[in-house]
């Protein structure tokens, strides 16, 4: 028989954790009448936080595969939400771009993020939030350095 006593099945509390916290992100951007995906909400606010990276950084910042967030890219940009203009200094990329219609749905949005933020975090400190962070990054370190 496994002993399972001593395996921190710490997978399975991540794994329920995201999808609550999607769940609600839905639901909160549904009843707001903002009509975007939580997967959407990450890229279009990490493009109103720092405008103009080229798709490989902003997968990189917006911890999305390439392929997902092509993906991403080009249905936000069929609906006029953002736009991909040609890397001055490397022909072969593009840099992406919020329109100004995609900078009003951000700013729309982010009262009902924070008040999703404030929902999630009652009870924990702003020491707690750096220590997930540095135990969820440890994880992700010791999963990659074993690929």
């Amino acid at each position: 028989m496994l002993d399972y006593a001593n395996t921190k099945n710490f997978g399975a509390y991540l794994d329920q954790t995201y999808k609550i916290i999607k769940q609600q992100y839905q639901r909160a951007f549904r009843h707001a009448g903002i009509d975007i995906t939580p997967e959407q909400w990450i890229v279009l606010s990490n493009l109103y936080e720092k405008d103009g990276p080229t798709q490989k950084d902003l997968a990189g910042h917006s911890f999305k595969h390439a392929a997902t967030l092509s993906r991403i890219v080009d249905l936000l940009g069929r609906r006029g939400l953002l736009e991909r203009r040609p890397d001055d200094a490397d022909k072969r990329s593009y840099r992406i771009y919020l329109t100004d219609a995609g900078r009003v749905l951000v700013e729309q949005a982010f009262p009902v993020v924070l008040e999703l933020r404030r929902v999630g975090w009652k009870g924990n400190s702003d020491a707690d939030y750096e220590q997930l962070v540095r135990i969820l990054n440890t994880v992700c370190d010791n999963f990659m350095s074993e690929t």
